[in-house]
């Protein structure tokens, strides 16, 4: 699959049934394995303390009941038939939602956007028109347009979601391991048995974060036959339970079971509702991880093997309790206990493996989110590792890797069992889903242009069911549901601080910047001897010019022919195609040899390496300086002008018809123009070998004398190499800042700063080619 483009989850369109049933079946290992662990810890969460098994069974029918219609409503019916169609551009998740809404309405939190961005085909494709079709749609949208602080409380919405995910990431695999391992339980005495499972869990839970670097595409192949066992396992066991202890437990699966067990438990049931409610933990990855399948194998997965499995474990667990009312001991309400006996060492270890699976998928997601909200300007810069060349969306981070297993050792070590561990990743499991179900229900309106009844109607109905279960889950705050809050409170400062300081940043490079005029007031030499070279200026203003470059210009004797002022930016899609990457334009007249290129990426698209980026963009201005030449949006008309006119240009691969760049350590001869279709304009033989660059231009269409000259520099300046000009700024609230912001600024945005990893376009550049010059940014 290709890394850049990313349209693997989208050519299932046109491919077989054949390829829909195996992304279904390797679903299974990705999309399914949190949520298949599920039966290791409900009914013993369920059962902890809140209600008490009696010989009535109408406790542990009553559970089955809710377990069965919140499996029925809420993965089923609200995210495989309504949610997964809420696609952006193929990918789902938090950010997914909250991009549709960018483009759907002016609500971006990226403060460098252009009306070019909106051209990308992946912006425009679900933009069916200019706004919603209802008045009250129209109405919606121009008050989220006109309110700053309604488009703030979107983004923090989405961002406590996020972190909501996060917190998760710490508490499943904690929750799931542990769950697993507590089957020793019932070969080591109750007062051993902390002792045994505790050392196990962290062990297996040191060993899943160790082996992270190493990517999942080695082992991955595993994960979708694990589940699938796993699967057929508690499918099978509870087959045998259902018809060999209580073949009537299909009748529980009414909802009148659900009120006796509200009317009898009353606060209790109540409270135990916590419990229950991990039975859904899991199902938000159907959506989040959309980008890697597609809608059609992730719901013939959930609904032909996933959701009967798990109904009929359920379904077993309940029949085998149903004829046991005497434990040797309360913990034993469980999973394992109703495992055959001859069959436990081998479930044992089939869940632990499965478990391990499950792990891994939330792990990998929260890796994604992080990637996301930091490309979106919402989190401190991270180091990114892609571990599969061929897999898209394959990453690693160590940092957030190393912080994750520490926390995740720390809830295991301090919770040790599953009642406080269930309480704690319920609540990040019901949060999450509440934001969505907010989300979703301004796309129903401004997205899809539903009526706003629609709307209502799903916030109303799953709204009122996830309210009840969060409310539940709130009232454990004491017995372990802080966790969740306590991380995701912790998360949303680090990134609320980091966005705020990178806009306070950049608005103040925006009313600094400056003018075209006094650009061209120096002349073509700016003032200084250019000598050989290409200068790449890195900036984040996407028109105008950064007042760092008068600094440079005003301090330095010497500087490059060729001046590139680099933007690199996020915009609001999942992908942006290669052949609309780049966007290249003139600063000032031609012979300034002064370019503007912004490089678009999608908040999912894969960064290239140093050495590629540099080819591909050389490669973008020189295809640029070729159209212009043959009127194709060229440079500007007026040089006094500020630099709005600029070309779309691709990737050397997207545009085969146009120039492309060639690079050799071997000495090449000038051949004359016109013997073949191509002509190649080469620099001058020179006696000592090094790297030579050559432009492969079209003889057709003709391109005039100005033009070819402007590549022969291009050219020249490329041999002789590229130096990156990166401006160091230190970000200091003004005179008569609140004491807040200059806590926030000062003191938090500036520890985050100094403690994050530098921008990715810096992370392999020779310290040789690098140039860095500080400015004290007062904000």
């Amino acid at each position: 699959m290709d890394r850049e483009t990313g349209v693997y989850q989208n050519l299932v369109k046109k491919e077989s049934w054949r390829t829909v049933l195996t992304l279904a079946y390797q679903s299974l290992g990705v999309v399914y394995g949190d949520l298949s662990t599920s039966p290791l810890y409900v009914y013993k969460s369920t059962f902890a303390e809140d209600i008490e098994h009696s010989e009535t069974n109408e406790e542990i029918f009553g559970a089955l009941s809710f377990i069965f219609w919140t499996l029925t409503l809420v993965p089923l019916l609200k995210y495989v038939f309504i949610v997964l169609r809420a696609d952006d551009n193929g990918e789902g998740g938090t950010f997914a939602l909250y991009s549709l809404l960018c483009r759907h309405a002016r609500v971006n939190s990226l403060p460098n956007g252009q009306l070019a961005d909106e051209e990308l085909s992946e912006y425009k494709k679900d933009v069916s028109s200019l706004g919603p079709k209802s008045s009250f749609g129209s109405k919606l949208k121009s008050t989220l347009e006109s309110y700053r602080v309604l488009q703030r409380f979107l983004l923090v919405l989405t961002l406590i979601g996020t972190c909501m995910v996060i917190g998760d990431g710490v508490l499943t695999p904690a929750l799931s391991v542990f769950s697993a391992v507590s089957g020793l339980e019932l070969s080591t005495a109750k007062e051993h048995h902390k002792y045994v499972e505790v050392p196990v869990a962290c062990i297996i839970l040191i060993g899943l974060f160790a082996l992270q670097h190493y990517g999942t595409h080695r082992v991955g192949f595993l994960f979708a036959p694990v589940v699938l066992i796993w699967l057929l396992c508690i499918s099978a066991i509870g087959l045998y339970n259902i018809f060999h202890w209580n073949p009537h437990v299909y009748q529980a699966l009414s909802p009148c079971y659900m009120y006796t067990f509200v009317k009898k438990t009353q606060k209790g049931g109540w409270m135990s509702l916590g419990g229950i409610l991990l039975c859904i933990t899991g199902s938000e990855a159907m959506f989040a991880d959309l980008g890697h399948f597609s809608q059609l194998s992730i719901k013939i997965a959930f609904t032909s093997l996933v959701y009967p499995s798990l109904i009929l474990a359920y379904m077993g667990q309940a029949a085998y309790l149903s004829q046991h009312h005497v434990l040797d001991n309360d913990y034993r309400i469980g999973f394992y206990v109703s495992v055959p006996e001859k069959l436990r060492w081998p479930v044992l270890v089939i869940a632990i493996l499965a478990a391990v699976v499950g792990s891994q998928a939330i792990i990998t997601g929260t890796f994604s989110i992080i990637k996301q909200c930091s490309a979106l300007g919402c989190f401190p810069r991270v180091k990114i590792v892609h571990t599969s060349s061929k897999i898209h969306g394959q990453i690693y981070i160590p940092e957030i890797n190393w912080i994750l297993m520490i926390l995740c050792l720390a809830v295991t070590i301090g919770f040790r069992d599953t009642k406080r561990m269930g309480n704690a990743s319920g609540l990040a499991v019901i949060t999450v889903m509440l934001v969505t179900t907010c989300l979703m229900s301004l796309v129903i309106v401004l997205c899809w242009q539903k009526s706003v009844f629609f709307a209502v109607c799903f916030v109303f109905f799953f709204g009122t069911i996830e309210a009840l279960y969060f409310s539940a889950s709130l009232i454990k705050f004491l017995e372990g549901a802080w966790v969740p809050i306590a991380l995701a409170f912790i998360f949303l400062i680090v990134m609320c601080v980091w966005h705020y300081g990178t806009l306070k940043k950049y608005e103040f490079d925006l009313q600094n910047k400056v003018s075209i005029n006094w650009l061209l007031s120096l002349g073509p030499s700016l003032g200084i001897v250019r000598v050989r070279g290409i200068g790449l200026i890195h900036t984040e203003l996407v028109s105008g010019i950064p007042a760092i470059f008068s600094h440079f210009v005003t301090n330095l004797p010497a500087f490059h022919q060729v001046l590139v002022f680099l933007c690199i930016k996020s915009v609001p899609v999942p992908h942006v195609r290669p052949e609309e990457r780049f966007l290249v334009g003139h600063i000032g007249p031609r012979q300034y040899r002064i370019y503007r290129c912004i490089v678009r990426y999608g908040y999912r698209d894969v960064h290239k390496d140093d050495m590629e980026f540099e080819k591909d963009l050389v490669c973008s201005i020189a295809e640029f300086i070729r159209s212009g030449s043959v009127g194709i949006n060229g440079a500007n008309e007026d040089p006094y002008k500020d630099d709005d006119k600029m070309t779309v240009v691709g990737t050397c691969s997207s545009h085969t018809e146009g120039i492309q760049m060639s690079e050799d350590d071997v000495i090449v001869n000038i051949d004359s123009p016109g013997t073949s279709e191509l002509r190649e304009i080469q620099s001058p033989t020179v006696i000592k070998p090094k790297k030579r660059v050559r432009f492969v231009v079209p003889e057709s269409p003709k391109i005039d004398r100005e033009a070819m000259k402007e590549l022969q520099e291009l050219m020249e300046a490329r041999e002789a190499g590229i130096a990156y000009i990166l401006g160091h700024s230190y970000v200091k609230a003004k005179q008569g800042s609140s004491a807040l912001k200059k806590l926030v600024i000062n003191y938090g945005y500036e520890f985050l700063r100094r403690n994050t990893r530098v921008p990715s376009y810096a992370l392999s550049v020779p310290h040789a080619s690098t140039l860095e010059v500080g400015m004290i940014y007062h904000v």
